[in-house]
């Protein structure tokens, strides 16, 4: 035996925690006892603190408890721990920047009813929807990995011969020696889908404020360009430099250029009618002014320019909704619907403060999943509450989700996705 031992109640006091606290961790299989005696007490050694500090100091953190079991399996694992530990510095990082929207947002909010004496309930549901959504954004943006999942099902059970990429591409009309301005380019994909059919000059700057996603998609360009005929290859210049902002100032070199920044959608830092383009792919519900970002796209867009910009609707994937709560009718994928904020139903309103002409062309699909583990994954990768009731039923719930399936042969899954083209 190692040093001194204690029982349940002893090593909890110690600890300065609950029973019930040391009780749950020992039924989750996270701290079990270093012994039981013969009439059954489970008793604790010195050594066990430190495990007990462990999960509690991750937990802290922000950790799962999935994760921190995960952890601890791997306790020798260094590599795996410094990964896990730098991901969630990722995710506090993230929760610092929306709880300081939340701030000004709040302080705004007070400012305006001490001005007029009322309460503005435009600007409370603002605050409702960014409030609510802080927490789905933070583990959103914490890795890549849920986006792919995402894109994956759409790509592997999509009925529409025409890719979601190529579709939005075909709207922009990109032609020769435009200027172009993506807004949150994320890691490239559009223009990854497309390089094949892109003008032979032109430029093209990719926006996000990540400068993470803009380098990554600096390296899947150059990794997509590889395949391309050496002559497309030599007309392509790829000019990322860690996200900082760069401009040809307008002066054609004969070739097509790709070049990046850093900055907030709602000051571009480019002068007045600059592009001739400009797109946001499933952007602008994510905005916490969407107006003042929408007057500086009208801003930087030439006389006779075009702006498309991509949303979803109510209808979007809720056949995968009621299959989620159909299993625990607590469970909801979205604490905010994001169409509520800008979709398909009111977002010629939202834009036509701005733009005169606001044109919706929906794009025709829908999903037809004949497999199980990819409904699972996609739902697992949604930013709700689901993971808080599925855990610890996993095997329940794949089994619920096969016998859907077995039952339905197929899950035919609503698509409601279009964009607006406005000038």
């Amino acid at each position: 035996m190692e040093g001194r031992i204690y029982t349940t109640g002893e090593f909890a006091k110690k600890a300065g925690v609950s029973v019930r606290t040391i009780r749950y961790y020992d039924k989750q299989g996270m701290l079990k006892p270093s012994h039981v005696s013969q009439s059954g007490y489970r008793l604790y050694t010195d050594g066990d603190f430190a495990r007990l500090q462990k999960i509690l100091t991750l937990k802290y953190l922000g950790f799962s408890l999935e994760e921190i079991r995960e952890i601890s399996m791997k306790d020798t694992d260094q590599d795996y721990v410094r990964r896990s530990l730098e991901l969630q510095l990722g995710l506090v990082r993230k929760k610092m920047e929306n709880l300081h929207l939340v701030e000004q947002s709040l302080m705004e909010a007070s400012r305006m009813i001490e001005r007029a004496n009322e309460v503005d309930w435009k600007t409370v549901l603002h605050l409702i929807h960014l409030i609510a959504m802080e927490k789905g954004l933070a583990d959103q943006y914490r890795t890549g990995a849920n986006t792919s999942v995402r894109i994956r099902l759409h790509r592997d059970f999509g009925r529409n011969q025409e890719g979601w990429f190529a579709w939005l591409y075909r709207l922009l009309e990109f032609k020769e020696e435009m200027r172009l301005l993506e807004l949150g380019a994320g890691n490239g994909e559009l223009w990854k889908e497309n390089l094949h059919c892109l003008p032979k000059t032109g430029e093209i700057l990719l926006s996000d404020i990540s400068a993470g996603m803009l380098q990554d998609a600096g390296k899947e360009l150059e990794k997509a360009a590889e395949h391309l005929p050496k002559e497309a290859r030599n007309r392509l210049c790829l000019d990322f430099d860690g996200g900082a902002l760069k401009s040809s100032g307008g002066q054609q070199d004969g070739r097509l250029r790709f070049s990046s920044g850093v900055f907030d959608c709602h000051q571009i830092p480019q002068p007045d009618a600059w592009f001739h383009r400009v797109t946001a792919n499933h952007v602008l519900f994510y905005l916490r002014d969407l107006d003042q970002a929408l007057a500086e796209v009208r801003r930087v867009l030439r006389p006779g320019g075009r702006f498309i910009c991509s949303t979803y609707g109510e209808a979007h994937m809720r056949e995968i909704s009621e299959l989620a709560a159909g299993f625990d009718e607590r469970i909801s994928l979205s604490e905010v619907p994001l169409s509520d904020v800008f979709g398909l139903e009111n977002g010629e309103r939202i834009l036509r403060k701005q733009f005169s002409q606001v044109e919706l062309r929906r794009y025709r699909d829908e999903l037809v999943v004949t497999q199980v583990q990819p409904m699972i994954d996609y739902i697992l990768s949604c930013h709700g509450n689901q993971r808080e009731y599925i855990r610890g039923r996993y095997d329940e719930f794949k089994e619920y989700i096969q016998k859907k399936l077995e039952k339905n042969h197929a899950f035919r899954i609503t698509k409601d996705a279009g964009a607006f083209c406005c000038r």
